[in-house]
């Protein structure tokens, strides 16, 4: 009552004062809370109101979300223009506090902020209250929405399909009843474009036990996805040539010695089982590689490491599964960190070429062999000549026996150089070898000077190129030096099957007589080598030979192996 006249009335009231000048918003509602009942300037300012305009006006115009939004939380309000502001309101009883809030800073601390950013991470937080998600800026652009907007999970899902919403909110309701962190991938559409979204989140729960939010991040992990399905994709290609051409991939890690066989047929390799596991260098040097090839090993590993070049390696290595001495060729290459380091790893192949380095070596043999065998049936051709002149009567006489031992002799070849042959009888090899000298009768007798003895036998092809190889070497030499070289000299030949192996042992027995002296040789010649080379590596043969004043002589006993019917043309 003792007021002066003309005294402002914010000065007389100091409670008043205050609420008008508090840097935040501040707002009273009436009892009924539809009405503003008092305003402050900061809150005018905030939403763009002239002072003095907002208390009296009913409270839902500055709600963009209904009366929801005068709870405490995340609110979405409505500015005097229409456009909408994120802001935090805290209540006490009918006055509330109303402040902008940035809606990064509602999604994560400062702190994390740039980690997430330049994870590629966008923030988000659901509000039970709401229904609505406050989406960082990072998030908002991810989702294709504009930045500074809450959004509701009704406008989100529009992009998912029916099934994989079933199954996303089946995930996120399991994980609200658990409070435990999930995590699922998801493909949608987002401004017309198809990504595939990641997205982590947890549940919040409020006082009640329930959850009262959900707060998580959001990623586009659509270039990932595609980066990864491109790499199994070649993976895959490169699977698939590498299981064509039976090469092992590994890796062997420097520091450690330790290597990762990457596909099974490194374990066929080396004969191993996955329960074995893998070797590292050092027992590869030791205990695998054969010892004559440990030191042209050690030199092409250094040799690589020090020019920084491709290694290629070749050398035998005894299968563990069977204890098979077996040659394998490598490729590979070290990789460095940096230029002058020294490497951390070993990438490469491995290629078991065992049966090609045999079929090459065969290949070889057989090369010299047609050389060796060219001259061979030259002097033999002569040798015909000369033994058919000496016994014809006349031009007619010579001319029909030289062509039919030509002949034989040519179906000899014929018959060792067919690759479609797969069986022969030993009997005939004999005849066809020896007929060019001697006539032989089909029921294995001879004309004179040839004795053939024993069962009917067929060879597989494997035993029976080399041998009719060897049976051509015995002749050639007899007519060019032994037996068959005069004409009272004789060939006797016997065979047999004993028993033993798969399918029997063949014991063979060459012995010349009547042919001029014989001595032992002074140098090993081809022929010797051919015959050592033959019948003892790729037969397995046990050969014993006897140089006796009287006559040459051969004992060969020879596994016979089972037939192979797979490799029969005709099959």
């Amino acid at each position: 009552m003792n007021e002066r006249v003309g005294q402002d009335p914010a000065a007389a009231d100091p409670s008043r004062t205050g609420f008008d000048d508090a840097a935040i918003g501040l707002i009273v509602l009436s009892a009924d809370e539809a009405t503003i009942a008092a305003a402050n300037r900061a809150l005018h300012d905030l939403l763009g109101w002239p002072q003095g305009t907002l208390p009296g006006r009913p409270a839902t115009d500055l709600l963009t979300e209904g009366p929801e939004g005068l709870r405490d939380g995340l609110q979405f309000w409505r500015r005097s223009d229409g456009t909408s502001l994120d802001v935090r309101v805290r209540r006490a009883g009918l006055t509330l506090v109303v402040e902008a809030v940035d809606v990064d800073a509602a999604a994560h601390s400062e702190a994390n902020r740039e980690a997430l950013a330049a994870a590629g991470l966008g923030e988000w937080r659901w509000d039970r209250a709401t229904g609505l998600l406050t989406l960082s800026r990072r998030a908002a652009r991810i989702l294709g929405r504009p930045p500074g907007r809450s959004v509701s999970w009704e406008a989100l899902k529009t992009g998912l399909s029916q099934a994989e919403l079933t199954r996303l909110s089946a995930l996120i309701d399991d994980a609200a009843g658990t409070e435990e962190p999930y995590q699922f991938d998801t493909a949608t559409t987002v401004a017309g474009r198809s990504v595939i979204l990641r997205v982590r989140g947890q549940a919040v729960p409020g006082p009640d036990g329930r959850p009262a939010s959900m707060v998580g991040v959001i990623q586009d992990i659509t270039t990932r996805v595609e980066a990864r399905d491109e790499i199994l994709s070649r993976d895959q290609r490169l699977r698939v040539a590498t299981t064509v051409a039976k090469l092992g991939i590994f890796e062997w890690h420097m520091l450690e010695d330790q290597a990762i066989w990457e596909n099974e047929h490194m374990y066929e390799i080396f004969g191993h089982t996955p329960e074995d596991g893998t070797i590292g260098k050092t027992e590869f040097l030791n205990d695998i590689l054969h010892p004559e090839d440990r030191p042209a090993v050690r030199r092409a590993i250094s040799k690589a490491l020090r020019e920084d070049g491709d290694l290629h390696i070749s050398g035998r290595i005894r299968r563990k599964s069977d204890g098979v001495w077996r040659t394998i060729d490598m490729a590979g290459r070290f990789e460095r960190d940096a230029p002058g380091r020294l490497p951390r790893r070993l990438i490469g192949v491995v290629a078991d070429v065992t049966d090609r380095r045999v079929a090459e070596e065969r290949q070889s043999l057989l090369i010299r062999e047609l050389h060796h065998r060219v001259k061979n049936t030259l002097a033999t051709v002569q040798a015909i000549v000369g033994s058919t002149a000496r016994t014809a009567s006349s031009i007619e006489s010579f001319y029909e026996a030289f062509v039919g031992r030509i002949k034989s002799l040519a179906h000899t070849h014929s018959v060792l150089t067919e690759d479609t042959w797969q069986m022969a009888s030993l009997a005939n090899l004999l005849r066809n070898e020896l007929k060019p000298y001697a006539e032989v009768a089909p029921d294995g007798g001879a004309e004179g000077r040839i004795s053939l003895d024993g069962p009917a036998i067929d060879l597989p092809s494997e035993i029976a190129v080399p041998i009719g190889m060897a049976i051509h070497e015995l002749t050639t030499n007899a007519a060019k030096y032994g037996a068959l070289s005069n004409r009272t000299g004789r060939v006797a030949v016997e065979w047999s099957l004993e028993p033993g192996g798969p399918a029997g042992i063949l014991r063979f027995s060459w012995r010349e007589t009547g042919g001029p002296p014989v001595s032992p040789p002074s140098r090993q010649g081809f022929g010797s080598r051919l015959l050592q080379r033959v019948l003892i590596t790729q037969v397995q043969a046990e050969v014993t030979t006897d140089y006796a004043p009287g006559g040459f002589a051969l004992t060969m006993r020879a596994p016979i192996p089972p037939r192979n019917d797979s490799l029969n043309p005709l099959v």
